[in-house]
């Protein structure tokens, strides 16, 4: 006669083969990706920090923003969806996968106009934070003094969001020159 708890073992068997949902490599479950912004006179920057990202998509909405890839090596599911602010020009947002992240350039839809935050609500989000590395006051300068992301934001303006697009360079990015921290260490004794 079998086990009077046949059916419990059952279920034990297939919990053992069949990962729960909210266990990576069982049915996937979105999450959103850890994300930093910045403001701009005319764009607001976005990156989605995710390493290896595969199957991206960001779709630019006038007043929202969607975007969804599979991330890291057992390529997880993330969704991040955001109600913006204020208005942008679809049209004219871009987006460029890095290996290490997914850069969005969203032009307004007024130029000028300053962002307090990226999202129509107040609401704290855990997996959004300001880019203060990139921050910049540029309500109080003038139009001569462009740094650098200006310059990039410039440029987007006139890139796809093909991978092989090359992004303009940031001074320190990448750069091979020595700094006087590159000094050979004198060997240990």
């Amino acid at each position: 006669s079998p086990p009077r708890n046949s059916s419990l073992l059952k279920t034990r068997e297939v919990a053992k083969t069949q990962p729960l949902p909210w266990q990576r490599g069982g049915v996937t479950v979105e999450q959103p990706a850890s994300a930093k912004w910045y403001d701009r006179r005319d764009y607001v920057f976005i990156e989605f920090c995710v390493e290896d990202s595969k199957d991206v998509n960001v779709n630019f909405e006038k007043s929202k923003l969607t975007f969804s890839c599979l991330g890291g090596s057992d390529n997880f599911k993330h969704l991040n969806e955001i109600d913006l602010f204020h208005c942008i020009d679809p049209n004219d947002s871009k987006h460029k996968r890095t290996d290490r992240s997914i850069l969005c350039c969203l032009r307004k839809g007024e130029s000028g106009q300053s962002w307090p935050r990226l999202t129509k609500e107040r609401a704290k989000l855990n997996w959004l934070s300001v880019d203060f590395n990139n921050w910049k006051d540029w309500e109080d300068d003038s139009d001569e003094d462009m740094s650098n992301f200006d310059r990039f934001s410039e440029m987007m303006n006139n890139m796809g969001g093909d991978e092989d697009v090359d992004l303009p360079e940031v001074d320190g990015a990448d750069d091979d020159s020595q700094d006087s921290d590159d000094e050979k260490m004198p060997d240990l004794e």
